[in-house]
């Protein structure tokens, strides 16, 4: 049986220390790794090691009574949790660390809303129940307060009858009648706990192998997979990573994979290696199977997220829960160029799509969209690093978004001597949150089929930005509606600078608005502070649901601004005298008020006019030479055009 298991946890809850034990009870390694000496068998890159922290998700294999594990060890620091996320894509289950002398953090609120959003069962292991401060059932009270009253503690499975009856209906007759074997105890834990109708508790040190092992005796008993061999290949990409070569990490979810096999994207390509890693080592193998988790090369297109088939290979992306909400300008310490930057930072973008990268014409800077200071802190090293440049960053500012808010018609043509294109696109309003979407409306008599696809592609190769402050383009349904090529003179760029400008041209003419990135949060404290708190939620522009009360402890969920809350856990920490708990997650984007816009535009000074890399002109052909119509007055001019 393949298993793939992921340990998530609070920076400092003994994570990495969980995995290096559960190497070296399952024989992996001969060497216990310790985190402190900086031996660690899952934190490999210098970075890790200089600051003690996991960055990126490694993997290991390892095997446990006649089962395959497949284990990943993710971030633990919230600035890096796109990486946790992307990582559960891979996973059977999961183990949810909590460092008993703390009880529940404030990022373990996180990780388990992300394992809620995947549907993956998990056990949760309390660690450090050797240490000065660790009270079980205030730790368990603690969970059940703040993250769920579905748990059950498991000491050992023989004496859990009670647990599986309370759970599974099935059993419960089994229960009353006294007719049940041990067997038929795991049987049905195993059962609600796949099902996520309960989460088991176990309680240790990760320092302890003996521990370690009863813990893990259980959560072997107590866990299973049933994957197909026998279908066509199907894929989740959750790790992209480019060393001497790009490498492609795939969790096959069914079928099987072989060297030299090919995969159709927008051309074909071929697997050129299989690769098996444990920590930085690798082996090669010759394919790969249903519930394997491994490594190809050759492979140039799929991104992380992508769902990949080798049968009608459409490619589907998961939207990820977790986004950055930060902006920051890149400072070239060196005399590198800034293409050149931008270029080596799109390698890492690849790698890392929360780190989005963007040009800005106007202002010839690069931006760059980040978790949080941490990250940049950690990018600035890693880049020096790979590439030998040196770079830093400006202080990170809100990153804001723009849409519209009712449709439009944008035109787009482009015909400079012996080229030819021209676009109609209707811009409607999307869902908040559903990014830019695309669909084909026109007539393929019109306008060859082969056009549609590269028009699609255009609209989704690049970030559009928006007019009022240059930020970028999102929740758009991009529609097209009608196009004119020219037998003799349409080139493929030619759609290129016509889509482009059709998607400004209609933004010209479009009701603008500014989307503001939002918070969720949720507050545990003492009672005493729910008033100080209700009134700062109010003054920050936040909302929230009416307050619940359990003894002194009060719970308050609610949403407000990035702009006003980021920096309120500090604030927050410092008047409850750390008493409280504060989790703040992304939570999509708002419009603003038409105060906050106008104050966004004016801090954000963004000349339209001056942006030459996204014109919003078309460019027309007359009495033998080529023309520039402003967006104003081209639609006098086009092919395509028609009162609406």
């Amino acid at each position: 049986m393949k298993k793939t298991i992921g340990i998530l946890a609070h920076v400092d809850a003994g994570k990495t220390t969980l995995s290096d034990m559960l190497l070296y009870i399952t024989g992996k390694v001969r060497n216990l790794g310790q985190v402190n000496n900086k031996t660690s068998n899952l934190d490999t890159n210098e970075i890790e090691k200089a600051r003690g922290i996991t960055i990126f998700a490694d993997q290991a294999q390892f095997e446990y009574r006649d089962n395959v594990y497949y284990l990943i060890d993710t971030p633990g620091h919230i600035d890096f949790s796109p990486e946790t996320e992307r990582s559960l894509m891979a996973l059977d289950y999961a183990i949810l660390l909590i460092n008993g002398p703390a009880g529940v953090q404030s990022h373990t609120f996180t990780l388990f809303r992300l394992l809620e959003s995947y549907n993956i069962p998990f056990f949760i292991f309390i660690n450090k129940t050797d240490m000065e401060g660790f009270n079980a059932d205030k730790v368990i009270k603690d969970i059940e307060l703040k993250l769920t009253k579905n748990i059950a503690v498991i000491d050992n499975i023989e004496d859990s009858g009670e647990i599986a009856a309370e759970n599974d209906e099935d059993f419960l007759e089994k229960y009353i009648d006294g007719k049940y074997s041990n067997e038929d105890i795991e049987k049905s834990l195993s059962l609600t706990i796949k099902e996520r109708k309960i989460y088991p508790v176990c309680m240790g040190t990760a320092l302890s192998s003996e521990s370690i092992k009863k813990f893990f005796d259980i959560f072997d008993r107590l866990t299973y997979t049933d994957y197909n061999e026998n279908e066509d290949f199907e894929g989740i990409v959750y790790k992209i990573r480019n060393t001497d070569t790009r490498l492609t990490f795939i969790k096959c979810l069914k079928g099987k994979i072989n060297v030299k096999d090919e995969l159709v994207f927008d051309e074909s390509e071929k697997i050129n290696e299989i690769r098996f890693y444990n920590g930085a080592k690798y082996e090669n193998r010759q394919s790969a199977q249903a519930g394997d988790v491994f490594a190809v090369t050759g492979l140039k297109s799929p991104l992380c997220g992508n769902l990949i088939r080798n049968k009608n290979n459409n490619t589907e992306k998961r939207k990820y829960m977790l986004q950055s909400a930060l902006e920051s300008g890149v400072i070239i310490k060196d005399n590198t160029d800034v293409t050149a930057v931008m270029k080596k930072l799109q390698v890492i973008e690849s790698e890392e799509p929360s780190l989005s990268v963007h040009f800005n014409s106007e202002t010839q800077e690069v931006l760059i969209y980040a978790m949080g200071k941490i990250q940049l802190e950690v990018l600035e090293q890693e880049v020096k690093d790979r590439f030998n440049i040196e770079i830093g960053f400006k202080n990170p500012k809100i990153q804001y978004r723009e849409s519209i808010s009712a449709p439009v018609t944008g035109y787009g043509h482009f015909e400079p001597m012996r080229h030819y294109a021209e676009v109609k696109l209707r811009l409607e309003p999307g869902e908040r949150g559903s990014g830019i979407t695309f669909e084909s409306k026109c007539d393929k008599e019109r306008l060859p089929a082969h056009w549609h696809k590269l028009i699609e592609k255009h609209i989704f190769e690049k970030t559009h930005i928006g007019i009022l402050t240059g930020s970028p383009l999102t929740d758009v349904h991009i529609v097209l509606v009608d196009g004119k090529d020219h037998l003799k003179h349409t080139e493929p760029g030619d759609f290129r600078e016509a889509t482009y400008r059709a998607v400004r041209q209609g933004l010209e003419k479009a009701e603008n608005i500014i989307l503001e990135p939002y918070y969720r949060f949720e507050i545990y404290t003492d009672s005493e502070y729910i008033g100080r708190i209700m009134s700062d939620i109010q003054k920050r522009r936040g909302s929230f649901e009416p307050p619940l009360q359990n003894e002194n402890y009060v719970y308050i969920k609610g949403r407000g601004p990035v702009e006003e809350f980021m920096d309120y856990g500090t604030e927050f920490l410092a008047f409850t005298k750390g008493t409280g708990t504060v989790n703040m997650v992304f939570d999509g984007y708002e419009v603003c008020d038409e105060a906050v816009k106008n104050r966004i535009i004016e801090e954000r000074a963004y000349n339209k006019g001056a942006d030459k890399a996204n014109p919003s002109s078309s460019v027309f052909a007359a009495k033998g030479t080529s023309f520039v119509a402003e967006w104003y007055e081209c639609e006098q001019y086009m092919r395509t055009y028609s009162e609406e």
